[in-house]
């Protein structure tokens, strides 16, 4: 049977995360703001989790209705059966975005969103499951805009970027699924060689190597969301096995040589740490940004530079970093910048100069060509 899912992405990164849904075979996938909406089986939803590298979280579809009050929430929801998922031996979270709507609360939308599902179970099942908001079985997401509320089920669990690896991070660590974007809007094509000249806990060369080697990112996790619902077979669980399985079975030898530098020793430690947690093999060095050089062929640099309220740094770092750039004769170089004065500082014209959210900082990425 077909199901409508709902892959959430990062502000700004829903075009890459729609590329890549449709590079790896789902069926009617359609750019969307706040992330991508495609069709498939149930094994598909399984499968967007183990190999989606930019989104954030998978949802099924459960239920579109009206609502322009309490009741008519209430009933929609409770109209939904939440038996093949939910029992009383179960926990349940819910969460809620309101846009719009009469029902302007999302905390309230939350609440009347489980107490529908409680009901509902204590009447059919003689008992009503227990709410944890940290780590529960069973994750539902309300989102209402507009009068018209959109009910799904959370497949993820834990949020994608949490891919298992990254044991130990610096100060400042990138998400992983927003490195996975920027890898993919820097046009980077996963057979010229690379380099992260400010790498800290390696994240994005680590994630340049896991698409290089067509490794799927969920291999990692050790359960996600789907695997705890009460519908969650024997069989389920075989056919999962077997997933995973074609998944490995996908994986490359073949990469380019991909190497991640940085200038503090502590949190080089660290990136080599986490690429073995992650089972690629990258090339370390201690060194400067500044001493990057340019070596025979082409070369892309990707990097994510300090930037004021991210990462202190020397006033003159920007303008130094621009000078190296300029002599890196035919690489493509994208950076992820917090503030204008990188592409103040850097005498070329960018090719992109893509909008892009770290955390709460409003960036570019920067993407050039060096002639």
């Amino acid at each position: 049977m077909m199901q409508e899912f709902y892959a959430a992405a990062i502000k700004h990164t829903e075009a890459p995360l729609c590329d890549e849904l449709r590079e790896l075979g789902f069926k009617s996938v359609r750019l969307n703001r706040g992330g991508i909406p495609f069709r498939g089986t149930w094994r598909d939803g399984w499968r967007a989790c183990i190999q989606s590298r930019i989104a954030q979280r998978i949802y099924v579809l459960m239920s579109r209705f009206p609502v322009s009050s309490n009741d008519q929430l209430y009933d929609g929801v409770r109209a939904i059966d939440w038996s093949p998922y939910l029992t009383p031996n179960k926990t349940l979270s819910v969460n809620a975005v309101t846009v719009g709507s009469t029902l302007d609360h999302s905390g309230f939308v939350a609440l009347k969103t489980k107490d529908a599902i409680v009901d509902q179970l204590r009447e059919t099942q003689g008992g009503r499951p227990s709410v944890d908001r940290d780590n529960a079985d069973v994750r539902v997401f309300v989102y209402l805009a507009n009068n018209k509320a959109v009910v799904y089920l959370d497949l993820s669990g834990e949020s994608l970027h949490r891919r298992g690896y990254r044991q130990e991070a610096g100060d400042a660590p990138l998400r992983e699924t927003l490195a996975a974007a920027i890898l993919r809007l820097s046009g980077w094509d996963r057979t010229t060689p690379l380099i992260d000249p400010m790498c800290g806990s390696g994240t994005i060369a680590i994630e340049a190597a896991l698409w290089a080697a067509n490794i799927a990112p969920g291999l990692a996790r050790e359960r996600f969301g789907f695997e705890r619902w009460a519908c969650f077979s024997e069989d389920d669980a075989t056919e999962l096995r077997a997933l995973r399985g074609e998944m490995r079975a996908l994986a490359t030898k073949e990469v380019p040589r991909i190497v991640g530098a940085d200038n503090d020793p502590r949190v080089l430690d660290m990136a080599r740490a986490n690429a073995r947690a992650a089972g690629v093999h990258l090339a370390f060095r201690e060194q400067s940004a500044l001493d990057v050089q340019r070596d025979d062929g082409r070369r892309t640099l990707v990097s994510n530079p300090p930037y004021g309220v991210r990462l202190e740094t020397d006033p003159d770092f920007p303008q130094g970093l621009a000078c190296t750039i300029s002599k890196l004769h035919d690489w493509r170089v994208a950076l992820l910048a917090g503030t204008n004065v990188y592409e103040k500082s850097i005498n070329l014209r960018a090719k992109e100069a893509l909008q892009l959210v770290n955390g709460s900082i409003e960036c570019r990425l920067l993407v050039y060509d060096v002639p």
